[in-house]
């Protein structure tokens, strides 16, 4: 069965691989897609493509509600969730703002730690207090 959650999962590993080595984005899919019906390929490559097209928008973003975190220092795998939620809620506004984000405390949770999940939660949660303002200045680089 395909899962958002599971797909969002080999998203987030996709993403951190994008972040830590040198490929292209169809290599990176095509590392993480898995075996066929196992997530959700339009649903993986829509959020893979367009987290990584917006990358500097919501790198931007991240850093200006992220205070006293600088993106570099951030863990990978905290970063990358990060991204993908803002993606979520910025780009794809159909899936509901507390569902985009108890996905991204579940998955911090489940790839890095208890402690990731507060913390992607509290970055997320001043975000979302401006939601409309920043879909507005939602940058189509």
């Amino acid at each position: 069965m395909m899962s958002r959650r599971r797909t969002r999962g080999k998203v987030i590993q996709a993403l951190y691989q994008f972040d830590m080595t040198v490929c292209s984005v169809s290599d990176t899919i095509e590392t993480v897609t898995g075996e066929p019906g196992e997530v959700d390929q339009l649903f993986l490559v829509t959020l893979l493509e367009g987290t990584i097209t917006h990358r500097n928008w919501i790198d931007s973003v991240i850093a200006q509600y992220s205070q006293g975190w600088e993106l570099s220092r951030m863990a990978a795998v905290d970063r990358n969730i990060l991204r993908l939620a803002l993606y979520e809620l910025l780009y794809e506004m159909d899936t509901p703002v507390n569902v985009v984000v108890n996905e991204a405390v579940e998955l911090a949770k489940e790839f890095s730690t208890e402690e990731s999940g507060k913390f992607v939660n509290g970055i997320l949660g001043k975000l979302i207090l401006n939601i409309d303002e920043l879909r507005q200045g939602v940058k189509n680089d």
